[in-house]
């Protein structure tokens, strides 16, 4: 397993890290998904090879954009 981190943009309280969160621990091979509102960024636990454009698509449909 790897530890992942990104940086999400546009997330500004609670409602919006369980956004985030809820969106990565439902996709297939990502678990142990830990936000951080005050820097943005995003940890996550990879058990299985996730492509960062399918990360990125997941996020962006919730509203949100990974940086970078």
């Amino acid at each position: 397993m790897a530890e992942k981190k990104i940086v999400v943009k546009g997330m500004s309280c609670g409602h919006c890290a369980g956004a985030v969160t809820k969106t990565l621990e439902t996709t297939e091979g990502i678990r142990n998904v830990k936000v951080n509102l005050a820097t943005g960024e995003v940890t996550y636990e990879e058990v299985n090879p996730v492509d960062a454009a399918t990360i990125s698509a997941k996020i962006k449909k919730a509203g949100y954009e990974v940086a970078g």
